[in-house]
């Protein structure tokens, strides 16, 4: 499997993986995924990472039918500001392939913000660590399993 479904497992958190054939031409890894298991797009989460001014990587987990607020994740985090990291920090910091980049069980343990949207869903979806592959959670186990914390982040 992946790191993000060990950690559930291991962890023995209520959750239940999902898979779908990926089409590498699609324009929107999370939007695919809404679209080929049937959920409304704001129930189906993305992962981004992006970089303090300090350079410190922070995940951003925000509902795919929308996009990352970066001035209000800065504030969150309590940094002066906040842009989009580079794909390839990105990898190296998670273990994971863009577009397949589950906040769970990341190589390297990073702040993490989940949108407070997510609170409103019974469950969630986020990647579970591969392309064609999600894992449906509450927004309560997902900030258990890391260390996260609701803030509104993202934009509609």
């Amino acid at each position: 499997m992946t790191p993000a479904i060990d950690l559930l497992k291991k962890a023995k958190a209520v959750h239940q993986v999902h898979s779908y054939a990926h089409d590498p031409k699609a324009a929107s890894y999370g939007l695919e995924a809404a679209e080929k298991l049937k959920l409304d797009p704001l129930r189906v989460f993305k992962t981004l990472l992006a970089a303090s001014e300090k350079g410190e990587l922070l995940v951003a987990v925000v509902p795919v039918a929308g996009s990352l607020d970066l001035k209000a994740l800065a504030l969150a985090a309590g940094v002066k500001k906040a842009e989009m990291a580079e794909p390839g920090a990105a990898q190296r910091a998670t273990g994971y392939l863009l577009g397949g980049i589950s906040p769970l069980g990341q190589k390297k343990r990073l702040r993490t913000f989940i949108d407070a949207s997510a609170r409103q869903y019974p469950t969630l979806f986020v990647s579970a660590g591969r392309r064609g592959l999600e894992v449906e959670l509450t927004a309560e186990v997902l900030a258990q399993h890391t260390q996260a914390q609701f803030a509104a982040i993202g934009r509609p």
